[in-house]
């Protein structure tokens, strides 16, 4: 049975990337409450504007859909701001433990420590409470300004008890109101790169309800098994990823009642995450002499598990292949527009840059895309299957602990690469379970390597290292190299902040805005 939601009911950033649908410029603004009346008059004066995942006209939608708005509009709250809100302890007590406990107090699990430490976040992580959290994307910088004062007017109307916070570092040190977020420009035209200079989030998971077309779900969904034991793609249970629907185990998510408060909600994670350009780019320089071959790019790849433009190394994993590809792909954009068999040709190289699961491209121990690559350890798809039969899925071991990654870059290109910029990443994932999805992926397959057969190395790009530890890059026996060991790894990725956020749907902001009552 094919599921059905109601996508008027669900936000509109779970099931739709922003910046992919042309909101180049993001803003994130935090509020306090102090008064849970004002609180709720707030909210309530935001529900009718805001986005939700009902299909927009230029993007798949029918003539039945809306068009496409200038500007989102989202909101999530944290533990401490439901409690400002004052609802029942009987609703606060069913949500997930790491949830009421705060980003913070969970630094341990999620490895920020030393430069990473909240200690050194920026200052809005250190003073009053963070209870809400409003998120604007928009076509245009313009667009972005005017709504943020629409935002803040409704904030002026309410004469007290909630406060906007303040305390973003920008550029120069300098402390702002809210924190602005923006796609890489590239020639004047907005780009999927981050600032280390690879394309991002270029495979997100699709579950079910999504409606999407199924070929959309090659690299996006899981892998399974048919009756004669071909490989297929299926979308992931929606219960994955919202509150309230049947998950991969074929149970309900943990949730708070009453049952409409949880239901086609979900979980979000916020981290300010910032890049040391500088040192990745030096470190990647020195080590390429080291390299067979001495390409930097190659073995930057090799780092990242993907070449900059997004091709992964299961498609190209040296320097001639991508080359090759190159060639091959300039040939079917030229010749798609006059020759059907090369359109279609060039639809399924493009699905080979998503359909891929290491094992079916031959590859279970990282001859061409390492082991121990960022791409393979955050998303191992199903390399880390140990039998052909285990859930009747090769992505078995993996479907529990995906997440949809939603976000954007912030801060300008640097001309010189430095890491005492302002750039890096706001990162976002959602999820209907934190602790066994986003912490799992963070903690387990980042931050520890014993899933992959890497003992206790890091992650190299995204983990906490600290200067001694290093990773491995396997080398097929039939090249004559021996592994590469790529030692000293310094930190590339600091966190600068974040929080634990829960997404209602639009039912449950209307209950909780009137006041949750379980006598």
């Amino acid at each position: 049975m094919t599921q059905v939601l109601n996508l008027t009911d669900i936000q509109g950033n779970i099931l739709k990337g922003y910046g992919r649908l042309s909101f180049p410029k993001a803003r994130y603004i935090f509020f306090h409450i102090s008064r849970a009346e004002s609180g709720r008059l707030f909210i309530n004066s935001l529900i009718p504007h805001l986005t939700t995942s009902i299909r927009w006209r230029p993007f798949g939608g029918s003539e039945d859909d809306i068009e496409r708005p200038t500007t989102t509009l989202n909101l999530a709250f944290s533990y401490e701001g439901l409690k400002a809100l004052e609802l029942p302890f009987q609703s606060l007590r069913g949500f997930s433990d790491a949830f009421q406990m705060g980003m913070q107090a969970r630094s341990a699990i999620l490895g920020d420590d030393n430069s990473s430490s909240p200690q050194y976040w920026d200052p809005i992580w250190s003073g009053k409470p963070v209870h809400l959290w409003v998120s604007i994307y928009a076509q245009n910088v313009e667009s972005l300004e005017k709504r943020y004062l629409w935002l803040i007017r409704q904030l002026d109307s309410k004469e007290g008890g909630i406060e906007l916070l303040a305390g973003h570092r920008g550029d120069d040190g300098k402390t702002l109101p809210y924190q602005d977020a923006s796609a890489v420009y590239r020639d004047g035209l907005p780009s999927s790169q981050e600032h280390f200079g690879y394309h991002d989030v270029i495979s997100n998971p699709f579950f079910e309800g999504c409606e999407l077309k199924p070929e959309r779900l090659q690299g996006n969904g899981k892998r399974i098994y048919d009756k004669q034991g071909d490989r297929s793609w299926q979308a992931l249970a929606t219960g994955e990823f919202l509150l309230g629907h049947p998950d991969e185990a074929k149970e309900y998510p943990a949730a708070p009642t009453p049952r409409q408060l949880g239901f086609n909600g979900t979980y979000l994670v916020y981290r300010k995450l910032h890049q040391n350009v500088g040192s990745f780019k030096s470190y990647c320089e020195q080590m390429a002499t080291q390299y067979p071959g001495n390409d930097v790019d190659l073995f930057m790849a090799k780092l990242m598990g993907r070449w900059p433009d997004g091709t992964p190394l299961t498609l190209a994993s040296s320097t001639e292949a991508k080359q090759a590809v190159d060639i091959q792909m300039s040939r079917l954009l030229e010749q798609a527009q006059t020759s059907p068999d090369a359109a279609e040709e060039l639809v399924r190289l493009r699905q080979n840059w998503r359909g891929f699961d290491y094992i079916s491209e031959d590859d279970p121990y990282g001859f061409k895309c390492p082991v121990s690559s960022h791409t393979r350890r955050a998303n191992p798809r199903a390399s880390l299957e140990i039998s052909d039969s285990i859930a009747d899925s090769p992505s078995g071991l993996v479907n529990r602990h995906r997440i949809i990654r939603r976000g954007m870059p912030y801060g300008a290109p640097s001309h010189v690469p430095s890491d005492s910029g302002n750039q890096g990443i706001i990162f976002m994932a959602l999820n209907a379970c934190i602790e066994r999805q986003f912490e799992y992926v963070q903690q387990q397959w980042l931050n520890y390597g014993d899933a992959f057969n890497q003992s206790n190395d890091k992650d190299v790009v995204a983990g906490n290292q600290d200067g001694k530890g290093k990773s491995v890059i396997p080398s097929d026996p039939q090249s004559g190299h021996p592994p590469f060991f790529a030692t000293k790894v310094p930190r590339f990725v600091e966190t600068r902040g974040g929080e634990y956020f829960f997404m209602p749907s639009i039912t449950a902001l209307r209950m909780i805005v009137r006041g949750l009552d379980l006598r």
